[in-house]
């Protein structure tokens, strides 16, 4: 089944030095933009991630130091990126809780603030464990009939994740086929920060959805233990979840 979009829709896939939004690095990234005329464009660039990516990580994407020795680097490439991926909305498998969030500290990083919270957001892992609880690979055998060559190559897996949710309109009759409820269906929370270090409550409230104060409204966690902003404000947590913390204490 047709996409039925009112505004672009991207999918992307990051390959990347490792598993940490904050402290990890982007080494590829492919991404599929379509149009709601249905026309398609797609591109794939390899990215100096201007730090040694570990050999375990290297053993999964197959992208070694010497591959990217000579690629441009994030901040190189990054003005066109966002004007490629502007206006928007954003789509891939496991996207909501690692792809964006590391997107989005990579512009951070190099002084792009971008902003993504008009966007909407369609997770096709989601929908899939919602329905097929499996991986990228049993969701492309059993939704396409094919068996997923190259997979955690960014570009493999980037076209296969778009025909997936292709079919899964085509299978499921109850999911509607506009990006605003599959956006709402494929999410697990309302982040207010990318990360999901930070949700929304039934009355739209940061809370803390981590540590100690999970629960607990971040605003009255300041109010009672002053020391706990500054403590993540100096801590391993992402670019952007210190612009949400840092945004409620000037609110304050």
């Amino acid at each position: 089944m047709k996409l039925n979009l009112k505004n672009p829709i991207v999918f992307f896939d990051l390959e990347t030095t490792g598993i940490n939004v904050s402290t990890d690095r982007i080494v590829e990234l492919t991404y599929l933009k379509v149009e709601p005329n249905g026309n398609k464009t797609s591109k794939t660039i390899k990215i100096n991630p201007e730090m040694h990516i570990p050999e375990q990580s290297s053993a999964i994407h197959g992208i070694y130091d010497q591959d990217v020795a000579d690629c441009p680097t994030f901040r190189q490439i990054a003005a066109n990126l966002a004007k490629d991926i502007e206006g928007c909305d954003l789509a891939g498998f496991n996207s909501v809780n690692f792809d964006i969030p590391l997107l989005v500290e990579e512009f951070l990083r190099v002084g792009v603030d971008i902003d993504l919270k008009k966007r909407k957001f369609v997770d096709v892992m989601v929908i899939f464990y919602k329905k097929e609880p499996r991986n990228l690979a049993a969701a492309y055998k059993f939704y396409c009939d094919k068996t997923l060559e190259n997979a955690h190559s960014s570009e493999a897996d980037t076209l296969a994740t778009f025909e997936i949710l292709e079919e899964q309109l085509n299978k499921y009759p109850d999911l509607e086929n506009s990006v605003d409820f599959l956006s709402e269906f494929s999410s697990h929370n309302k982040h207010a920060d990318y990360a999901g270090r930070i949700i929304y409550d039934s009355r739209k409230r940061e809370v803390f959805n981590f540590g100690k104060y999970k629960g607990m409204l971040v605003q009255d966690v300041f109010r009672q233990d002053p020391n706990y902003y500054q403590w993540m404000m100096n801590g391993d947590f992402p670019l952007y979840t210190k612009k949400v913390i840092t945004r409620i204490k000037l609110q304050m």
